[in-house]
C-alpha cells in the first residue's frame, strides 16, 4: 500500500507542534474520510505526547567544541583523501608498468631466441647444401678449364656421322 502525503503532512506537523483549531478541523474531517488510518493515527498521536513529556536530554558544556572537532576531523579526513589520491598515482601505475615491462622484456627475449634458433637452422641447411672444403681446393683450376674449352665442331660433326651411319 502506498503512503498517502496527507497522511505524513499530518504526522510531520504532530512532531514539531501542537496543532491550532482550524488544524484540529481538518485532521478530523481527514480522519473520518480514511477510517483505515484512525488506529495508526492515534498510536502516533499517543507517541508524539509520550515524547513530548520527556525532558530533555542535558547538552554538554563542551558540545560545540565536540561538534566542532568532529568537522574538522572530517575535513582533514577529506584531504588527506585527495591527497593520497593526487599523489598516489604512481602507486597505482608503478606496478602496472612494471607488469608491463616484464611483458615486453620477456617477448623481446622470446623473439630474439627465436630469430637466433633460426639462423642455426638456415646455417646447418647451408652445410648440408655446400660441398666439402678438400673439393674446393680444385676450384680455381676447374674453373679454368670450364672456360677454356670451347665445343670441339669438328669432333661434334663426326659424333654426328656415326651416329647417322649406324641407324
Amino acid at each position: 500500500m502506498k503512503p498517502d502525503p496527507v497522511d505524513n503532512q499530518w504526522r510531520e506537523m504532530t512532531w514539531r507542534r501542537p496543532f491550532n483549531a482550524s488544524e484540529e478541523v481538518e485532521l478530523r474531517a481527514w480522519l473520518a474520510a480514511h477510517p483505515e488510518a484512525r488506529a495508526d493515527w492515534e498510536a502516533e498521536a499517543q507517541l508524539s505526547a509520550a515524547l513530548t513529556q520527556l525532558p530533555d536530554a542535558p547538552m554538554p558544556s563542551n558540545f560545540t567544541a565536540r561538534v566542532l572537532q568532529n568537522v574538522e576531523r572530517e575535513h582533514r579526513r577529506e584531504l588527506q583523501v585527495s591527497r593520497s589520491s593526487r599523489h598516489g598515482w604512481w602507486r597505482v601505475l608503478l606496478p602496472r608498468v612494471a607488469v608491463a615491462g616484464a611483458v615486453v622484456g620477456l617477448g623481446l627475449f622470446a623473439y630474439h631466441r627465436q630469430q637466433t634458433a633460426r639462423q642455426v637452422e638456415r646455417t646447418l641447411q647451408l652445410v648440408e647444401i655446400l660441398p666439402a672444403p678438400e673439393a674446393l681446393e680444385d676450384f680455381e683450376a676447374i674453373s679454368r678449364l670450364s672456360l677454356a674449352t670451347a665445343a670441339d665442331e669438328e669432333l661434334l660433326a663426326l659424333n654426328e656421322e656415326l651416329l647417322a651411319l649406324t641407324r
